[in-house]
């Protein structure tokens, strides 16, 4: 560092005789010796101005503090940053990939946003193909949107140990899930109709055999006296011939009882109700909330002893309009942010998803080369350390570059201003000054789409599970994204935009 020059001893190996020194001369060097001291003052100051200036904007402080620190240290970096660290960063660590999916597409998925084919070229060898067994070299993938309870083989470790390479289920824990929801499949935001079918309730149960309590539940109800008009072969009262979307704008509840409880199983059932703005009474995934709407959108029987609770509630509802219509605002304020990004990851067709999915793993199994390893990704310059990371849309492949800059005595792990606030506000200007579309825009109903503000709801590791990116990974402090990005070198992120 320059100082450390400046603070030597001046007889120490500079040529300087050891001769007795003038006036003159020891004025001189009193003289040099406090303009020795100007940097460590300086410092000083910057770290004090810093403090002060702790609540305004990250970017802002930098850029702040490096003016100053300019003004006194004139660093000579090494010829190849003498462009800015951005575009040093931008240069040296993109790394060429072995494989253009533009022009060598993944085969065995059909035509998607990335390189992508449906079908068989007898030339080349698919890279994933439905069933096991595969040849080498290509990835056995499992689908099915059968509960794992009546169909063993899609629970996600089973399928493991049967050879299965890429897991695709209604379970948002597998590797592309591939649930009921859609936008394009139920029209989620039609308007509420009038409720005047006599009964409160429609059912739609057919199979009375499942394997959990929906029966007993449906006869525990109607012993309660919750007036129930049922469609289905279970407990018939009415002709079940009849458009069951239209049937259910007609009353006030709808039972959405599945035939299993299990996790992120979640049918038309729920999703047909909430299009028929009838409040579904729910049997099924014990996380069903997380596919809630809005507060007070859905009833949940989790056991057997919950339908006394739940049919007074009902009861309570149907007989009180101001409730009732509360429990519905999310139709005409609109959902949670939490059901628009779920529900928006099926913008993107679970045969695309897969595509991107093994696309993603390809390319980290050749980022292990040494090429890739041997990459800067940040930039030191003066006082400011410089991070490259890349980040992409939920439902897209290609990432765009995101920089993060610190200052140094700052960007330490005490009073880290490495801060997840700086990370989301850089990513919202990146996509901004891109004029990026989300993906979903087009897939949303009009009245839901919002307009050109992109609104940053989740950032989270690329390879994650969706269950991972929407509920459980969260950066608690500035320090974890520190640590994750100095681990990661040239990190890639996920972002979801509602």
């Amino acid at each position: 560092m320059a100082t450390a020059n400046l603070i030597q001893h001046p007889k120490a190996n500079l040529g300087i005789p050891s001769t007795p020194y003038s006036s003159s001369s020891s004025a001189s060097l009193k003289k040099k010796k406090w303009s020795n001291f100007l940097p460590i003052l300086v410092v000083l100051v910057v770290i004090a101005e810093i403090t002060f200036l702790g609540h305004l904007d990250v970017v802002e402080n930098v850029d702040m503090v490096n003016s100053w620190a300019d003004s006194f240290y004139h660093s000579n970096p090494a010829p190849e940053l003498v462009d800015s660290c951005e575009a040093w960063l931008e240069k040296e660590d993109s790394v060429p990939y072995s494989r253009d999916f533009d022009k060598d597409p993944i085969l065995g998925i059909m035509t998607c946003g990335i390189g992508c084919k449906f079908g068989d070229e007898s030339s080349k060898k698919p890279d994933a193909g439905f069933g096991t067994p595969q040849s080498s070299g290509t990835a056995a993938v499992l689908r099915s949107m059968e509960a794992a309870t009546y169909y063993p083989e899609n629970n996600i470790g089973k399928a493991r140990r049967r050879g299965y390479d890429i897991v695709m289920t209604t379970s948002l824990s597998s590797d592309v899930p591939v649930g009921y929801f859609s936008w394009a499949e139920y029209d989620i935001m039609a308007p509420v109709q009038p409720k005047i079918a006599s009964a409160v309730a429609a059912a739609f149960i057919s199979n009375c055999g499942a394997l959990n309590f929906r029966l007993q539940a449906l006869i525990g109800l109607e012993k309660e006296n919750v007036n129930i008009d049922s469609y289905g072969a279970c407990r018939r009262n009415r002709d079940g011939k009849v458009d069951k979307v239209e049937a259910l704008k007609h009353y006030k509840f709808s039972l959405a009882f599945e035939n299993s409880n299990e996790e992120d199983y979640v049918t038309e059932k729920f999703f047909q109700s909430l299009v028929a703005g009838a409040i579904p009474v729910v049997i099924g995934a014990p996380n069903i909330q997380h596919f809630s709407p809005g507060p007070g959108s859905l009833l949940h029987i989790k056991e057997l002893t919950d339908v006394d609770s739940v049919a007074k509630r009902m009861k309570y509802l149907a007989g009180n309009e101001s409730a009732f219509n509360e429990s519905l605002r999310w139709k005409y304020d609109g959902p949670s942010d939490s059901f628009k990004a779920l529900v928006d990851m099926a913008a993107v067709h679970s045969a695309c998803r897969l595509c991107i999915f093994l696309a993603t793993k390809i390319q980290e199994k050749e980022e292990n080369r040494p090429e890739f390893q041997n990459r800067p990704c940040k930039c030191t310059r003066g006082s400011r350390t410089t991070y490259h990371i890349y980040v992409r849309e939920r439902g897209r492949f290609h990432t765009e570059s995101i920089f993060l800059r610190c200052v140094l005595f700052v960007c330490n792990w005490e009073s880290d201003k490495l801060t997840i606030e700086a990370l989301s506000s850089a990513v919202v200007q990146k996509f901004r000054l891109l004029k990026h579309v989300p993906i979903w825009k087009s897939e949303r109903p009009e009245s839901i789409r919002g307009g050109n503000e992109l609104k940053l709801y989740k950032i989270y590791p690329v390879g994650l599970t969706a269950r991972q990116g929407l509920y459980t990974f969260k950066l608690n402090h500035s320090s974890d994204l520190r640590k994750h990005i100095e681990s990661h070198p040239c990190a890639k992120f996920e972002v979801i935009f509602v």
